[in-house]
């Protein structure tokens, strides 16, 4: 009998094609309805609706009520992360090539995972962040430093506001199209949030990825240095 936490309850729950399909589309951080979920499983409604009930169960969705609409989304950017770390598996497993499609290379440069910035400009900005001690590991978990409450402040992130916050300011997320490291947690939440206020980005509809115009790509690269 093995000790820990049982893994092979949450992984039937993302192993189901369907199932995985459903949560593959919410790692948009999108809250959709069980028609709009049941159509990207390409399965019946009665059915979609089995699979949902499951995966709240295993603590993977919760639902919001609007009205008479019920609205699903990923329970938070811990199931976002274990599904993109699954995405990196599934990549580097050996199968049968395939023909990129024409997003593809978008949603590599920039894309949405779950409410943060991913592909190669999220492992950019993490790496920017770690390499000049905004952030660093202190006492075996990742923080924001000193220097980086300064900054990120003088950059408009409400630091205080975050501390608040019930969910961790820094957490690691493995990239499956980079396969390192970009910023999850309420700091890569607010860092995206604040980049979409200031306009340097915006959400192509329907799709997980994050255009940079050509001024915000600049200034985000200045950024870098």
């Amino acid at each position: 009998m093995t000790s820990g936490a049982d893994i092979s309850r949450i992984a039937s729950l993302m192993g189901d094609p369907a199932r995985a399909n459903m949560l593959t589309l919410l790692m948009s951080g999108q809250a959709l309805t069980a028609g709009e979920l049941a159509k990207a499983a390409g399965v019946a409604a009665p059915t979609a609706s089995g699979h949902l009930a499951k995966l709240m169960e295993g603590g993977l969705l919760v639902v919001e009520k609007q009205g008479r609409h019920r609205y699903f989304r990923l329970a938070g950017s811990g199931v976002a992360c274990a599904i993109e770390s699954l995405m990196r598996l599934a990549a580097e497993a050996p199968q049968a090539r395939v023909r990129m499609g024409p997003k593809d290379p978008q949603l590599r440069r920039a894309r949405v995972c779950y409410d943060h910035l991913a592909g190669e400009l999220g492992v950019a900005l993490f790496n920017w962040l770690e390499a000049t001690r905004l952030i660093a590991f202190q006492a075996g978990e990742m923080s924001v430093t000193r220097k980086g409450k300064r900054e990120l402040r003088d950059f408009g992130i409400d630091i205080d506001a975050l501390q608040l916050a019930k969910r961790p300011i820094c957490k690691i997320c493995l990239d499956w199209s980079e396969r390192r490291s970009h910023l999850a947690g309420s700091l890569g939440a607010g860092l995206l949030a604040r980049m979409f206020e200031l306009k340097w980005a915006r959400r192509i509809d329907g799709t997980r990825v994050v255009k940079f115009t050509p001024i915000g790509e600049a200034k985000l690269m200045a950024l870098f240095g």
